[in-house]
């Protein structure tokens, strides 16, 4: 922050328009300095004796930082002490209702004792965090869909566990993949974290009034929509749930019936499609109103959560009309098609590590292509194991032909659904077009499989193509 000297030019703040919604938030105690030296609230002098005060801290904890053994740290590092020394000081500041307050006892009080005070706020934060993880792990969602289960049980405990209140107090310190239905990726560090876990949980309880059943058949159905496998993409689970039960009340079903039927996608196909922007807005907010009275809920956090995914989901539907898109947005029940494929990968036979590695190594010894094929052909029966022994390159380019050769039509259509998948979100897959021979593919094994699959004969590849889409996600694991 620089310091400016006192002129006669009108300030860009005036008094009446320093307001807490104005500042940033990440750098809160910084903004409201800016402002305070812009308005007269703060003399150049009082912001330097701050500006002191603050390296002083920051002198202390580079200290610390070193246990006493060096007085300097890399630029970096300090930038990133001072960074956690504002975090914590804006944790209090942030505290006061109206700025000017906060101003005034910036002016007052030692800056030591704000930083203090702001530590045991970011502590206090820190514990209650860690309290709502215990809550939602307890209590998550019994679904396979893996940034769920990943930010949960992995991502959340490797920050809670890093977190450094101290030296990096600024820092989101985890990469957390699930997306929420409303986020505001503004906030920074554990006040970031607790925000998160808040809505989170909101949304798993609400998940929870469902039926669990019905809830994983619309991710089924979901994937199946989408043409996509839903255990591994990033999407929110709760947006799926609530809006079908928005479109269940719409269409004349309960508020915690989440399976739309055909006639009831019908109903909101017309309901939609027939109805302008203004009316799409009331018809959402009173169903909406429907379901908290339905689903008895009463607290007022998740009743705004709840209008706030209406506003959304208001604009959805608008744009789902306009493109002709309702049939991606209502997840409608679909038929189950009976269990008439068998393939030779079984998910259940998956080796240990050891046994892996040893298989590799043993496969990469003989010098016989006949050899190598029998070898993973007698050994390997998980679809796991085959695509990492396929990553481990462990086949020359001209192997690949030979053991590609003793798979049925079933297991190279699986294949094909791993090497294609971006195609067939978007599109049917021509085994014999010029698009797929021209697939750009990192791996040999990708290379050499889409080698293979062009050069046959088209009418196998007609076959092939047909159990692609007989085949879904759910009822196969490539990892």
């Amino acid at each position: 922050m620089q310091s400016e000297k006192p002129n006669h030019t009108k300030p860009l703040v005036s008094l009446e328009n320093v307001k807490k919604s104005h500042l940033s938030q990440n750098q809160y105690t910084i903004s409201l300095l800016n402002d305070a030296l812009q308005i007269g609230m703060l003399t150049d002098k009082e912001v330097y004796n701050i500006q002191n005060q603050l390296m002083l801290i920051l002198k202390d904890l580079i200290g610390r930082y070193t246990q006493g053994e060096s007085s300097s740290v890399s630029s970096d590092t300090a930038e990133s002490i001072f960074a956690s020394i504002l975090y914590a000081i804006d944790a209090y500041t942030f505290q006061f209702d109206d700025p000017k307050k906060a101003i005034t006892y910036l002016k007052t009080v030692k800056v030591r004792r704000v930083y203090e005070k702001g530590l045991g706020l970011v502590r206090q934060c820190f514990k209650e965090t860690e309290q709502l993880y215990k809550e939602i792990n307890n209590n998550k969602l019994d679904v396979a869909v893996e940034a769920y289960n990943v930010s949960i049980e992995e991502s959340v405990p490797v920050f809670l566990r890093k977190y450094d209140i101290i030296f990096d107090a600024h820092n989101t310190m985890a990469s957390i993949d699930y997306p929420l239905a409303v986020d505001d990726m503004s906030i920074q560090g554990v006040f970031y974290l607790k925000q998160y876990l808040t809505r989170l949980k909101m949304e798993t309880e609400l998940c929870h009034l469902f039926n669990q059943e019905d809830l994983q058949k619309i991710l089924i159905n979901y994937g199946k929509i989408c043409r996509f496998d839903y255990r591994i993409e990033l999407f929110n689970i709760f947006r799926l749930t609530f809006n079908n039960a928005v479109f269940s009340i719409l269409s004349g079903g309960n508020a915690n019936q989440l399976i739309i039927s055909a006639n009831q996608y019908k109903q909101l196909y017309l309901l939609f499609t027939e109805t302008n922007d203004s009316q799409i807005h009331s018809i959402i907010h009173k169903a909406i109103d429907q379901l908290d009275y339905d689903l008895n809920i009463n607290e007022p956090k998740m009743k705004n959560y709840l209008k706030h995914c209406g506003a959304d989901l208001i604009q959805t539907i608008i744009n789902a009309v306009n493109h002709d898109k309702l049939q991606t947005l209502i997840i409608m029940e679909k038929e189950l098609k009976p269990k008439s494929i068998v393939t030779t990968f079984k998910a259940s036979d998956r080796m240990s590590d050891n046994h892996f590695r040893l298989l590799i190594e043993k496969v990469m010894g003989y010098d016989k292509i006949t050899d190598k094929v029998e070898t993973i052909r007698k050994n390997f029966h998980s679809l796991y194991d085959y695509i990492d022994m396929l990553n481990a390159d462990c086949l020359l380019a001209i192997e690949y032909e030979a053991l590609f050769s003793t798979f049925g039509d079933i297991e190279l259509a699986i294949l094909a659904k791993k090497v294609f998948y971006e195609e067939l979100r978007n599109e049917t897959v021509d085994l014999s077009s010029a698009l797929v021979k021209e697939k750009e593919v990192e791996m040999e094994w990708q290379i050499q499989f889409i080698k293979f699959i062009t050069n046959m004969d088209t009418e196998r590849k007609i076959t092939i193509e047909k159990y692609i889409y007989d085949i879904d996600y759910e009822e196969i694991n490539f990892y």
